[in-house]
C-alpha cells in the first residue's frame, strides 16, 4: 500500500462485518491442524462484538508456533475484569 492510497475501513473495525473491534487481553484455546488444543492465556487481541471474530497479531500467531491453528475459544482474561476493580474498598 502506498502512502496516497486510502483505506477503505479504519484499523478498529471487523474486516469481515465492520463492526467495532473490543481490543482486550484474551484467554484462548487454539487447535492445530493435528487436532491437538493447545490453552494461552493472556493473549493480546481485538474482538469484533458483532461477528466474534478474534484478531490476533500474525506475528504474534508465528512467535506462538500457531500457524494453520484455528482459535476454538477466548474470553477477556480475568485480570482485565477484575482489574476494574482493584483497589477498591469492598462493599460493606
Amino acid at each position: 500500500m502506498t502512502a496516497s492510497t486510502s483505506r477503505s475501513r479504519p484499523i478498529e473495525t471487523c474486516r469481515f462485518c465492520s463492526g467495532e473491534l473490543l481490543t482486550s487481553v484474551y484467554d484462548t484455546v487454539f487447535r492445530d491442524p493435528a487436532a491437538d488444543e493447545r490453552l494461552f492465556f493472556a493473549i493480546p487481541g481485538a474482538l469484533c462484538v458483532p461477528c466474534r471474530q478474534l484478531y490476533v497479531d500474525q506475528q504474534l500467531i508465528g512467535i506462538l508456533g500457531l500457524d494453520g491453528a484455528r482459535c476454538t475459544f477466548a474470553i477477556e482474561s480475568d485480570r482485565v475484569l477484575t482489574a476494574g476493580h482493584a483497589g477498591q474498598a469492598p462493599a460493606a
